[in-house]
């Protein structure tokens, strides 16, 4: 693999972009001229850490999370990440995170530092883990002004109609359709498919497998692209995990596996559905942390208006074997494709926290040897009370999180406290807001 020095060497790029991901995974990103970021490689570069002490709106958390001096904080260029940006004319890109950063600075929250440790905690019990997430999102024919002029009501779709896997759909937008898959390719995030889903303007896009930290950052890079490429087509792409009540939610699914060298850990031909053992010990993690970590799966106030019967989504913690009903989808597929789905992320959660949960959750269980002791539901799980129920809403997820943490804290607690206070920081922003629905019901009968 060519190194960044040596590639940006060839550039005759006059700057770079570079990329940092906060806490609710949005990319933030600055020109440097390419001459400084030269130098860094050798002196060091630094990212202001504000970017974790800001909400998804730049308001800063008001619950003593801020540093007063906002600092600047080393950051580290992630090896391999190079590439051009094809919409922006190829200028040169580069990811960094903050895995050099202090134990006492705000650069602990850093969501790609705690993947790494989880990864290298996989890697030290002999596994590579790799991840093929899926995106669901919704397309529009608004632009930013346009959201702003209408508050965010009576949307245009680019599509009408609920068209899941349309010929008619894709072909009538071939150009933006075509376009997308080309340059989000080109971009370094190679794609499985892309087709419609059910529902006016909805999409969805199957990302290749990868090793988890890379997997990460072609999830949060093909987003990116996603909304970029949109724009220039006049759309505005939202990946929200609930847009209308009446419609399906956007998953950001997440297929699974664990690997040792070549061989495919979760398969054993001998065994039921061709699960190993260690698979079976993984699931049982990912069952018994899953109630307890959902903020990472579920970040924001809407993402729970996703979780309801009938809706594609998962109520309980629960699993099946081939079903799309649970939350823990087993897909038998031998000895190369055999695999685990976790159904529960929303296309809103961040990238990083979501792989760092269901991995840390799933080592949990192969370290503990847990036992798979919940049945497989067979059939609609909507219609069975399988499993223990899920959190309703992101305040009692933030509860049962901290509860849980405190008995067994599987990720960097520092990381952990961090996170957990950004998430009572949203749900305390939620609760003092007065919605339309409470106006429409309360305003003059109450």
């Amino acid at each position: 693999m060519q190194s960044t020095r040596d590639w940006l060497e060839k550039s005759n790029a006059p700057f770079v972009k570079i990329g940092v991901t906060d806490i609710d995974g949005i990319l933030r990103t600055k020109y440097i001229s390419r001459d400084k970021v030269m130098r860094g490689l050798d002196d060091g570069l630094s990212f202001c850490n504000v970017v974790f002490q800001w909400d998804a709106q730049d308001e800063l958390y008001g619950n003593g999370l801020a540093d007063p001096a906002f600092g600047d904080s080393p950051v580290t260029v992630v090896a391999g990440s190079q590439r051009t940006i094809p919409w922006e004319n190829d200028v040169p890109f580069l990811l960094a995170d903050f895995s050099s950063a202090s134990g006492s600075d705000p650069a602990v929250a850093c969501p790609r530092s705690l993947l790494r440790s989880v990864v290298e905690r996989a890697e030290g019990m002999g596994f590579t883990a790799r991840f093929g997430p899926e995106y669901e999102w919704f397309a529009y024919r608004e632009t930013p002004d346009s959201l702003a002029d209408k508050q965010h009501q009576n949307l245009r779709p680019i599509t009408p109609g609920m068209f899941g896997y349309s010929g008619l759909r894709t072909g009538a937008l071939s150009t933006f359709h075509h376009e997308l898959f080309r340059q989000i390719t080109a971009f370094g995030v190679d794609l499985e498919g892309l087709h419609t889903e059910t529902g006016p303007g909805a999409l969805e896009a199957a990302l290749v497998h990868q090793t988890a930290l890379e997997a990460a950052d072609r999830a949060v890079l093909f987003k990116e692209g996603v909304k970029q490429i949109s724009y220039r087509h006049g759309f505005v792409a939202s990946f929200m995990a609930k847009q209308q009540a009446d419609l399906p939610g956007c998953g950001g699914h997440l297929h699974q596996s664990l690997w040792r060298e070549d061989v495919n850990a979760f398969y054993d031909e001998a065994r039921p559905h061709g699960m190993s053992k260690t698979f079976e010990h993984y699931l049982a993690g990912q069952l018994f942390w899953l109630p307890k970590l959902m903020p990472l799966y579920a970040p924001n106030v809407n993402s729970y208006k996703r979780y309801v019967a009938g809706s594609w989504a998962a109520t309980r913690a629960n699993w099946g074997v081939d079903n799309r009903t649970v939350a823990l989808r087993v897909i038998p597929g031998g000895p190369k494709s055999t695999r685990l789905e976790t159904r529960i992320p929303g296309a809103d959660a961040n990238p990083y926290l979501v792989i760092a949960a269901a991995l840390a959750s799933g080592l949990y269980g192969i370290e503990h040897g847990l036992e798979l002791t919940t049945p497989a539901v067979v059939g609609s799980a909507y219609e069975q009370s399988v499993g223990e129920e899920l959190p309703k809403d992101l305040g009692a997820g933030a509860g049962a999180m901290r509860a849980g943490l405190a008995q067994h804290n599987i990720l960097a607690p520092a990381f952990s406290a961090h996170f957990l206070k950004t998430r009572e920081w949203e749900w305390s922003r939620y609760q003092r807001a007065v919605t339309d629905w409470e106006r429409q019901r309360y305003f003059e009968l109450a």
